[in-house]
């Protein structure tokens, strides 16, 4: 991977901006978002499938 690369990690951390960026990608709010990670984990796929 070059350097200065962006990448999208697995997870979703509980950092105010990845929460953000997450509930932006979804079109759905911040707080479903919490929600969504506090019943399927942090992995990323697991939100996403929650949330949809």
């Amino acid at each position: 991977m070059a350097r200065g690369t962006k990448v999208e990690r697995n997870s979703v951390s509980n950092q105010d901006h990845e929460i953000k960026y997450e509930a932006n990608k979804l079109d759905v709010k911040p707080g479903k978002i919490k929600d969504a990670k506090e019943s399927a984990g942090n992995q990323r796929k697991a939100i996403e499938k929650k949330v949809k």
